[in-house]
């Protein structure tokens, strides 16, 4: 008897978690549905993700796998040309400033091309190439109505809880990148 009241007193309290993490995730996907086009369809958005696309049309998979060692090795060193390029770029400018005006609740934001690769972000990301992750995954070849919600996790450094949503960016109706939004759940 005493078990089976043990087992039923799990039971709930799994139910009760899943069901606070199900209305997290409900509430940080309706955040960015919601929020995220007012800034992310701005020209200055659609123009850089425009442009890299055009540039990078003819890398291979052995062009994106050596760029990616290269930011990587980068972050290992604090810094480098490659990050340097693309924190100084407008499309990081205006995302750094996208970040601030959120007032804490949005903890980094990133735009990748149609190959999965950083156009512009407001803080370094550990990899150039997002392109093998859910982030991307998910939203650029699902299509334009597609939303991506990662689990709830504890940022080492900051001690903050948070979660990734992302979604594709789209410009005239098609699927040109994606973006990722790294969002404070204490503050939604």
């Amino acid at each position: 008897m005493r078990i089976a009241k043990h087992i039923v007193a799990s039971a709930l309290l799994l139910t009760t978690f899943n069901a606070a993490a199900d209305a997290i995730t409900d509430q940080l996907a309706s955040h960015g549905r919601t929020e995220f086009p007012a800034w992310l369809n701005n020209p200055t958005v659609i123009s850089a993700v425009k442009a890299q696309n055009a540039e990078n049309a003819g890398l291979s998979n052995a062009d994106i796998d050596a760029l990616d060692k290269k930011w990587r090795a980068e972050t290992k060193n604090g810094n480098g040309p490659t990050i340097d390029a693309k924190l100084s770029n407008d499309l990081s400018a205006y995302l750094k400033k996208v970040k601030a005006d959120a007032q804490g609740l949005y903890t980094e934001i990133f735009v990748m091309d149609n190959k999965g690769l950083n156009v512009g972000q407001s803080d370094v990301t550990s990899d150039y190439w997002q392109g093998d992750e859910a982030k991307w995954q998910k939203t650029f070849q699902v299509g334009p109505d597609a939303v991506h919600v990662s689990e709830v996790e504890q940022d080492e450094s900051t001690q903050v809880f948070q979660s990734q949503v992302s979604l594709p960016i789209v410009d005239d109706g098609k699927v040109i990148g994606a973006v990722t939004v790294g969002i404070n759940v204490d503050q939604i």
